[in-house]
């Protein structure tokens, strides 16, 4: 996970405090494993995976396109090198005058989840294309996307329907499968729903021509996970099962799994503690926390491979800790983390597996920490 050319980076800067190091290769190298999986898809990058200016217009330069989720991430994309038919408004929550501001920056491919979002893209973007999110369980992700985004199948009908009828394209649907997924069948079931929506329209002369899959594409943390070559023959098979040869087009929005694996955090130990003497649980406190850029470790969801300089001693359970006044601030105490007993207050340890959201989550001052610095090699 740390390439030898972060290693080297760190060995010969040594950057002060917290930082993440995304190796840029490892990123090039992602974008092709997908494209091999999933040769005739087209690549939407998460944006907000990890928005480097580096990242983008590396990924601009290979052709991918581009899922933003705001007006901020459009601009972004396009400064990277992006034109407007490469890029895809897809957050279903959008202000009325950012749909008029993307649409005035070219754009023409909206996500939509309900009438109300439909009647402003109508408005605000006449003509433009739009698909519809429906609703999946995220059964099988570390990291579901369950309630907040999307509609069912039904209501998908009837919101397409209405926006062939104010004058705009009704172009396809989307659903994500939930982040960081493990379960190859989870595109067989969304799939299914989609073929529904399709058939159920065509029979009113209306048809859709796209299937935005979305992503859930994961990152190795502790775990192995499924190669992209492995998804991208889960998903094909899934695709000729339902549309048979009628396969239309599709997208994905691959963000942990484009570049998750090329980052790394290095961190340090501030503090090796214990709540009471026959306390057997040690708390290691490092300078970076939830509030650092390691959200994701909310309900102890993603769980990070850590680097000791001590690897190989024995090992005892852990509460792993961020530095902040918060008591919220606390990555792993149900699940405690193996630790070296030799770790000591002043190792340096590395974070893997951390190039996807972490420094756009990060704080921008919270306890007077400044955010989390990034470089990008």
């Amino acid at each position: 996970m740390a390439t030898q050319r972060i290693l080297d980076f760190l060995a010969t800067r040594r950057p002060n405090g917290p930082c993440l190091v995304v190796d840029l290769d490892v990123v090039r190298d992602n974008f092709h494993a997908f494209e091999k999986a999933l040769p005739d898809s087209r690549i939407y990058y998460a944006v907000k995976a990890n928005p480097a200016p580096e990242i983008l217009r590396l990924l601009a330069s290979l052709g991918s396109s581009f899922d933003t989720a705001s007006v901020a991430e459009i601009e972004m994309a396009m400064d990277a090198g992006a034109t407007p038919d490469r890029i895809s408004f897809g957050n279903t929550i959008k202000k009325e005058r950012d749909v008029a501001r993307a649409y005035e920056l070219g754009i023409r491919l909206f996500a939509v989840d309900c009438v109300e979002e439909v009647e402003k893209i109508a408005r605000a973007a006449p003509g433009a294309r739009v698909f519809c999110r429906v609703l999946t369980d995220g059964e099988g992700a570390e990291w579901p996307l369950s309630r907040k985004f999307g509609c069912v199948p039904a209501m998908a009908i009837d919101v397409l329907r209405y926006a062939k009828k104010l004058g705009l394209d009704a172009y396809g649907v989307s659903f994500h499968v939930g982040s960081q997924q493990t379960d190859l069948s989870a595109w067989d079931r969304a799939l299914e729903d989609a073929k529904h929506v399709f058939a159920t329209l065509a029979e009113e002369g209306i048809t859709l021509r796209m299937v935005n899959m979305g992503g859930g594409f994961p990152t190795r943390y502790l775990k192995d996970v499924p190669a992209a070559q492995a998804y991208g023959q889960a998903i094909f098979e899934a695709l000729r099962k339902h549309f048979g040869n009628r396969i239309p087009e599709t997208i994905i929005e691959p963000g942990r799994g484009m570049v998750g694996n090329a980052g790394v955090i290095k961190s340090e130990v501030v503090l090796i503690s214990k709540k009471a003497d026959n306390d057997n649980v040690r708390w290691v406190y490092l300078d970076i926390g939830k509030f650092g850029g390691l959200a994701e470790t909310m309900d102890e969801a993603i769980r990070y491979p850590i680097v000791t300089p001590h690897d190989g001693d024995a090992v005892a359970p852990c509460v792993l800790a961020g530095p902040t006044c918060d008591s919220a601030d606390v990555m792993y105490e149900k699940t405690p983390y193996a630790l070296p007993l030799s770790l000591t207050i002043g190792d340096e340890v590395l974070i893997e597996g951390t190039g996807a959201y972490t420094t756009t989550y990060a704080s921008v001052a919270f306890n007077g920490f400044e955010p989390l610095r990034s470089y990008v090699i």
